[in-house]
């Protein structure tokens, strides 16, 4: 008999207890700090619609060594019965380890039976085999290191969307954009629009990120590179990343549903030298 929704829920909640349990002292951070609660609320029969998907980061001490991970993942509401989302990062790991490394968790968690809960056995697998994925990093680097110091490409993204309102949300668009070393901006309301500037991989990073699982209407308009030789702080347009919420006009009602002054942004944009992107990205030429 097939499993519905309902029960995989109920196994969900069950799993995010034990793995709470397991990670006490803030080791495991949920993307959205409410998403537990909206499923107990669902099982309750307290909330009608279905609860949005469990996303969170676990991060790992790695036993007897210094070596940090995370574990991000990602729960369809219809696992266990289906393949969660898991992808580890270190900075420990080259990129080619790396994927190497999530290829095989991720070959190891499909030979689990589907319907048994599965991230408590992936945080032990991560344990028990990054080691040897880490000293492969380290015997790659050793030709190349002088290569990898010096050479980048410099990468910046011109990224639109219908709106950014959440709260939540745009936490992990700072977070993630502080952490990865990406200078920009984040324009907030209606429309909303991100401009991440920094080394290439981790600006594809960035991307992957803020729209995994499913962000519907949000698209990359523009985007510039250049090889860079040394230091990228001279192609940088903005000094920091930044959150931008200029004058608003509209409904303030319980949508929210409230539009940018874009006279405001078309003038941010010309004090940082990048004035044409306003018509990449909106489709009218910016008048002052």
């Amino acid at each position: 008999m097939a499993t519905t929704t309902r029960e995989c829920l109920e196994l969900q909640l069950l799993e995010m207890e034990m793995l709470l349990s397991m990670f006490p002292n803030k080791e495991l951070i949920l993307e959205n700090a409410n998403s537990v609660l909206y499923i107990r609320r669902y099982l309750e029969g307290i909330r009608e619609s279905l609860p949005p998907v469990i996303e969170f980061s676990v991060f790992l001490n790695i036993q007897n060594s210094e070596v940090k991970a995370v574990m991000h993942v990602s729960l369809p509401q219809s696992y266990p019965q289906e393949e969660p989302q898991v992808f580890v990062r270190s900075v420990a790991l080259d990129r080619q380890q790396q994927n190497f490394l999530n290829k095989e968790l991720g070959s190891y968690i499909r030979s689990l039976d589907r319907g048994e809960l599965c991230i408590s056995m992936a945080v032990q697998w991560l344990q028990d085999n990054i080691s040897t994925y880490i000293q492969n990093s380290k015997q790659n680097d050793e030709p190349e290191c002088e290569i990898k110091a010096t050479t980048y490409t410099f990468h910046r993204m011109w990224i639109y969307s219908h709106h950014i309102y959440r709260q939540e949300l745009r936490k992990k668009i700072l977070d993630y954009a502080k952490r990865l070393n990406l200078t920009g901006f984040c324009l907030t309301g209606k429309p909303g629009v991100i401009c991440i500037e920094g080394v290439k991989e981790q600006c594809e990073e960035f991307w992957r990120d803020i729209r995994y699982p499913n962000w519907k209407h949000i698209s990359c308009k523009h985007t510039e590179s250049k090889e860079v030789t040394g230091k990228i702080d001279d192609l940088r347009l903005f000094n920091s990343f930044e959150e931008l919420v200029f004058t608003a006009h509209g409904d303030y009602g319980l949508r929210n549903d409230y539009h940018m002054d874009l006279g405001q942004f078309l003038e941010y944009l010309k004090q940082h030298n990048c004035e044409h992107i306003f018509q990449i990205l909106f489709g009218i030429e910016g008048k002052y």
